[in-house]
């Protein structure tokens, strides 16, 4: 855990439910002005390797690229305090293990990392790290691209100037809830970065919705809707778009949509039309940041015999051993914040959110705008509210939902609180 900007106050608390290591907030940083930069690199592993996301294809290897993937970064600095948004065209980001043999190679020129998967259901599966083999690894691999995409979007960076815009669009749905009135996050968040003379350099979309588009039969490389949104928008701006997955643990596409292709040039264009329009608020230089891992009480046994057999049919042998090691010491949530200018809050976990927890940070920040970023610096599975706990089905399952109950609640509180420190409205944490 670290927290940069002032002195280190550690303390460690530990409750029945959650160990938490915190720190004091740093003070915000606010200099000369924004500096960023971008860079995008190919990700595409080789064929025959296992798909990640739907269990019923077991570790059958793929057998083709429908398109392929990519790594772009977008790094904002305020002085000599530097943060990177890097979206992945993957079902998960990198494993603890994966983000932080990346976290040390980058530090410490970055000072605060964020690994956003988009959560494709069509891309590799990153929990193993001996495939192809252990000498050629597709996860080392991916671990070198993401450092040298963060590196060169870092040395491309110049005096920027950052537009931030908020608003509703009807993309989404709810695909768990079996309540009359379903709670949907539609808030699009977009962050437009430009060099001082207002020329594109970076954009990046928050948005909330499955990229599941395509049937789980397809056993090609794709990037989903997702990918098809970030081409088109960089065939017309000629700059690196990052697609930044929200908390769609229970949301979904729209109900009538099925081509991604088109859904992500339909959503390009509503995305584009912003842009277009120049309602965005800009941004004064000043940045703090925070990290912190959270363990919460897994709702299995996962070293139990009959839990892992019963796994095993669900999954396949190696992937219930990737679990029954990562929760070993307990559900380790990442949990990293950043604030820019004290009106753009974004949050990082690595989890499955329901979009309830996004909803309620948003409201409960009080700030003009709010990114929840989901699948971010490694993947801890389904997050459900309680609520949608209560109602049960898909996503809620102690298999699929491992830590416990309320857990996504207790993360967002402390985010919540986190924003608040940031700001300086809170006090640190006593030592």
């Amino acid at each position: 855990m670290s927290i940069t900007g002032a002195t280190l106050q550690l303390s460690i608390r530990i409750s029945a439910c959650f160990v938490l290591v915190t720190a004091a907030a740093p003070t915000l940083v606010a200099a000369d002005g924004f500096h960023a930069g971008a860079a995008k690199v190919d990700i595409t592993p080789p064929v025959g390797c296992p798909l990640w996301g739907y269990a019923s294809r077991k570790d059958k290897p793929c057998t083709g690229i429908r398109d392929r993937l990519y790594a772009r970064a977008l790094t904002i600095s305020v002085g000599k305090r530097t943060m990177a948004l890097v979206s992945l065209d993957l079902g998960r980001a990198p494993t603890r293990t994966s983000y932080q043999r990346i976290q040390k190679q980058l530090r410490p020129g970055i000072e605060r990392l964020f690994l956003v998967a988009s959560h494709t259901h069509h891309g590799p599966v990153i929990e193993l790290d001996d495939w192809p083999s252990r000498e050629k690894s597709y996860v080392r691999f991916l671990e070198t691209r993401i450092i040298d995409v963060v590196r060169r979007a870092h040395k491309n960076e110049k005096p920027a100037r950052l537009h931030v815009l908020g608003l509703e669009v009807d993309f989404n749905r709810n695909r768990h809830s079996r309540l009359e009135h379903k709670i949907v996050d539609r808030t699009l968040t977009l962050l437009h970065v430009t060099d001082r003379q207002g020329k594109s350099l970076a954009l990046a979309a928050n948005f909330a919705a499955h990229p599941t588009m395509l049937e789980r039969t397809v056993m090609e490389i794709s990037a989903d809707w997702p990918g098809a949104f970030s081409r088109m928008v960089e065939q017309k701006l000629d700059v690196p778009c990052l697609f930044l997955q929200g908390a769609c643990g229970d949301l979904s596409v729209r109900a009538n949509d099925s081509d991604p292709d088109v859904f992500g040039k339909n959503f390009a264009q509503a995305v584009l039309a912003a842009v277009a329009e120049r309602k965005f608020s800009e941004l004064q230089p000043g940045l703090a940041t925070h990290e912190e891992w959270l363990t919460f009480k897994p709702r299995m046994k996962f070293d139990n015999i009959v839990v892992r057999l019963s796994l095993g049919m669900v999954f396949y042998p190696k992937l219930v051993n990737h679990y029954e090691r990562a929760y070993r010491e307990g559900v380790q949530t990442n949990l990293s914040v950043a604030l820019l200018d004290e009106k753009l809050g974004i949050v990082g976990a690595s989890g499955e959110f329901f979009c309830g927890h996004a909803l309620s940070l948003r409201r409960r920040a009080r700030l003009p705008f709010v990114m929840f970023l989901g699948y971010c610096n490694g993947y801890q599975q389904y997050f459900p509210t309680i609520e949608a706990a209560a109602e049960g089905g898909y996503g809620t399952e102690p298999y699929l939902a491992p830590a416990d109950l309320g857990s996504g609640e207790r993360l967002t509180d402390r985010a919540l609180i986190r924003l608040y420190q940031l700001r300086r409205m809170l006090p640190a944490d006593p030592k």
